[in-house]
């Protein structure tokens, strides 16, 4: 019994024994292996740093030279002059010579191509029918109305032309167009005084301002003006009194530029009579034969703003009279034209109407018209965008225009 007991004794410390060796194992497995030393790089050496104090190193001794000894540098050699020549100044913009502006209406008679056909070309037409029976007297009137000559003027040519008709008889070809171009000719007005009052007096420069509304081509037509008067001997000073519109008074000036002529402006916003006051007083004092005066472009239908262009050329006038007032109006706008004619009327004395853009439309009728309205004449007509597309009213080589060879 004895030895049984031992046996399972020893059994038992053995198999404890045997149970401590694994997990001790295990354990060992488990824990992580060392780690190596790591490797530490010594930086790399950097000029010592100047020490003070006690950490101060002794001086060293090194070799010193004297002045004499130390070779300075050569001074450098003074470099050559060189000549430098002045910049050339820009060259000023060249002044060109318009062209005389007598005959111009005939090299642009061309330009009034839509026009012909509409009135002359129409009214030969009918004209040259065998037999001018009602019908065809309705649609001369209607030719007419519709190339805006009015209806008062349109009766009344209808009458004459039927009256002339009846009392010739027969009717050539050649005949009609003498008659049509005579009746035309009364119609527009041959008698009628068309120069523009340009040349110095007594008071001093001719003082001419240029009036009309928005987009008529009012700055453009002032310096085709003044191309106009400086072709025909004229000295200019022009007036940028059109101080609302953006650029206007740079496109002015660019204007005379071309022609020689000075440009009077003020800031944008000013006040125009101010600046209008200016250009008097500067042509005065030029002595040239001409100041033009571009106004603002005023809507007929505002009360102030046209109160305003009454201003200016009151203003204008503390230097002497105004000579001309020219109104400019777009051929295209048709009797519109005529409403604004009538309002610019009210406030200045116009004397003269500028016709622009007369080579875009067919209705040549609007001299007409315009001229029966106001009771002034016209004076100048745009064929063109050209500088030199402005020309001398000329009723004879008008008419000449309309009807054709």
């Amino acid at each position: 019994m004895e030895y049984v007991i031992l046996a399972v004794v020893i059994a038992v410390v053995a198999v404890g024994a045997i149970a401590g060796l694994v997990v001790s194992g295990r354990r060992r497995q488990q824990l992580p292996p060392k780690s190596q030393a790591p490797v530490i790089t010594a930086p790399k050496p950097t000029p010592a740093e100047p020490q003070i104090g006690d950490e101060a190193a002794p001086p060293r001794e090194e070799p010193r030279r004297t002045v004499e000894e130390v070779e300075l540098p050569a001074e450098p050699e003074a470099p050559e002059a060189v000549e430098i020549e002045p910049a050339e100044a820009e060259a000023a913009p060249a002044v060109e010579v318009p062209e005389p502006t007598a005959g111009r209406l005939v090299r642009l008679r061309s330009r009034l191509s839509r026009s012909q056909n509409s009135i002359g070309k129409g009214l030969l037409s009918l004209l040259s029918r065998e037999h001018l029976d009602e019908d065809t007297w309705e649609e001369i009137e209607d030719t007419l109305l519709t190339a805006d000559v009015g209806v008062a003027p349109t009766q009344e040519l209808v009458e004459r032309l039927r009256t002339r008709v009846k009392v010739l008889g027969t009717r050539t070809p050649e005949e009609l167009r003498a008659l049509l171009r005579e009746e035309l000719i009364e119609l527009i007005g041959k008698d009628a005084d068309r120069t523009v009052r340009s040349t110095k007096h007594e008071e001093g420069p001719a003082v001419v301002l240029v009036v009309g509304v928005n987009g008529v081509g009012k700055t453009t037509t002032t310096g085709k003006l003044a191309r106009v008067l400086v072709a025909d001997g004229r000295t200019v000073v022009l007036g940028a009194a059109d101080t609302f519109r953006a650029a206007a008074a740079d496109q002015l000036q660019t204007w005379g530029e071309r022609v020689g002529a000075r440009t009077v402006r003020g800031p944008e916003g000013g006040d125009p009579a101010s600046i209008a006051f200016d250009a008097v007083k500067e042509g005065i004092a030029e002595g040239v034969d001409t100041v033009l005066i571009d106004t603002a472009g005023r809507l007929h239908t505002k009360t102030g703003l046209m109160d305003e262009l009454g201003k200016v050329k009151r203003v204008v006038e503390k230097h002497g009279p105004v000579d001309e007032v020219l109104l400019v109006l777009d051929a295209t706008t048709g009797q519109n034209g005529l409403i604004q004619a009538r309002v610019f009327a009210e406030v200045v004395d116009i004397t003269g109407i500028v016709l622009t853009k007369l080579d875009g439309t067919a209705k040549g009728g609007i001299v007409v018209a315009v001229q029966r309205e106001l009771g002034v004449p016209v004076k100048l007509i745009g064929l063109g965008e050209g500088a030199d597309d402005l020309a001398p009213f000329e009723p004879g080589a008008f008419v000449d225009a309309l009807i054709g060879d």
